[in-house]
């Protein structure tokens, strides 16, 4: 099964050997240094490699690094992409996936569409 490009969390095995997924920023003020910061602590908790990216082509970035984080500036609605590698990958893969889901917990944040207009 093939998952949809629709899909904002649907997970895929990639060819170079990395599990693969996607979320779409939900959060008011994008990926700033909170969200960032709190993204590379989850995925330091991993011993998986964590990469992250704009585009499913890439340029990937390391996940584990707040500053190269921070240096993707995406905002509201960007979608986020994960590639992880490693004895961990799938569980690191979903714990990600999971805050930014959640909008990193932050106030006014949670599945599109549901923040007040």
């Amino acid at each position: 099964m093939t998952p949809s490009d629709d899909d904002p969390t649907s997970t895929a095995g990639s060819p170079d050997g990395f599990l693969t997924g996607h979320a779409v920023l939900t959060n008011a003020v994008g990926l700033h240094a909170r969200p960032s910061v709190k993204l590379t602590q989850t995925a330091k908790r991993f011993a998986a490699k964590v990469e992250i990216a704009l585009s499913a082509d890439g340029p990937w970035t390391d996940c584990k690094s707040p500053v190269r984080v921070m240096r993707l500036k995406a905002a509201r609605g960007a979608t986020l992409f994960f590639r992880c590698a490693g004895s961990d990958e799938t569980e690191a893969l979903a714990a990600l996936r999971a805050l930014v889901e959640r909008g990193f917990d932050e106030d006014g944040a949670g599945p599109a569409g549901d923040t007040p207009r």
